[in-house]
């Protein structure tokens, strides 16, 4: 074989064995690649069991947060949603919240399917189960991972805190925030059944031309009752025994026979409302001897959560204060 033919069948032979071994080289770094990217996601999410027993996988750090009716727990947590919580396109929001949500966009509080695909989250956190009924879950879940926090209707706000914070790794933060307010509530008992003489209490909201009275273990009810021990006024039992919500509607001629010491009134309808108006409502004990405490929709006597039933603790020192 003459040197001209050896020198051109040996670049061919080593052409390709090169060729091969680069074949199979890229081969194993796309192997390895996707090897990496596999071990990247696992790293870049966190499996948590939400209250329905689905695992989910969520971002470990989130950025388009959507947690509906949820804010407080978020703010609390110094988490940012990419949309709040409304009512009416945006008519009604949480006021008490907008020092943190100011110029964060609305949401309706039913969550459309079509408004939440065109906000593009990455995490999805529903309030209850009853969000996620039927084939919703699916549909939700199919636009980001999705958690469910409780089966409840009205679940327990300290628990909705801590589901919170496991979902974002700040299950710590949380118990600190509820022990801070625990304490706080405490010694603002302690104030209360010594300074003030320990008072029944009552919270009605007035709202399109109608009355509803609080709970005994919801919302502001369980702040007053259960966090601040106040007395809980025979009316509220009764209607409690029954209730199906946080408030229930209550006639002006059942108000007459309220037996509170101290009345905190919320008014969504403004002054010339046609409760307070009412030769009835003169005739409730507590209006009559100048313990009513007026307060507006944009305050949080409507909501709950750590931000909201400690604004709420201040609100009731400060009204039995004066």
């Amino acid at each position: 074989m003459s040197k001209s033919k050896y020198a051109s069948s040996f670049l061919k032979i080593a052409g390709a064995s090169f060729l091969a071994l680069s074949l199979a080289a890229c081969g194993n770094n796309d192997s390895t690649k996707d090897t990496n990217k596999a071990e990247q996601a696992t790293k870049d999410t966190r499996t948590v069991t939400d209250a329905m027993g689905n695992k989910v996988e969520v971002p470990v750090n989130p950025k388009r947060v959507l947690a509906s009716y949820l804010e407080d727990n978020l703010v609390a947590l110094d988490v940012k949603p990419i949309a709040q919580w409304s009512v009416n396109d945006g008519a009604s929001i949480q006021d008490y919240l907008q020092g943190s949500l100011e110029g964060v966009e609305t949401i309706n509080y039913d969550l459309p399917l079509e408004a939440v695909q065109k906000l593009k989250p990455d995490l999805i956190i529903m309030d209850s189960a009853t969000m996620v009924e039927g084939d919703k879950y699916n549909q939700y879940k199919k636009i980001a991972p999705t958690y469910v926090i409780g089966k409840e209707v009205n679940n327990d706000w300290r628990d909705e805190l801590l589901r919170v914070g496991e979902v974002f790794d700040k299950k710590a933060v949380a118990q600190e925030k509820l022990d801070a307010y625990d304490a706080k509530a405490k010694a603002a008992k302690e104030e209360i059944a010594t300074k003030y003489n320990d008072p029944s209490a009552a919270a009605i909201w007035i709202v399109g031309g109608k009355a509803f009275i609080v709970g005994d273990n919801l919302s502001a009810g369980a702040v007053m009752y259960g966090d601040l021990g106040m007395k809980v006024p025979a009316l509220v039992k009764e209607v409690s025994a029954k209730a199906t919500g946080n408030w229930s509607e209550i006639s002006l001629e059942k108000l007459a026979a309220l037996d509170a010491d101290q009345l905190y009134v919320i008014n969504s309808d403004g002054k010339n409302d046609k409760v307070t108006s009412s030769k009835i409502w003169k005739t409730i004990p507590a209006v009559k001897a100048g313990n009513v405490h007026n307060y507006g929709p944009e305050t949080s006597w409507l909501y709950t959560g750590t931000i909201a039933n400690t604004q709420m603790i201040d609100a009731i020192l400060k009204s039995l204060s004066k």
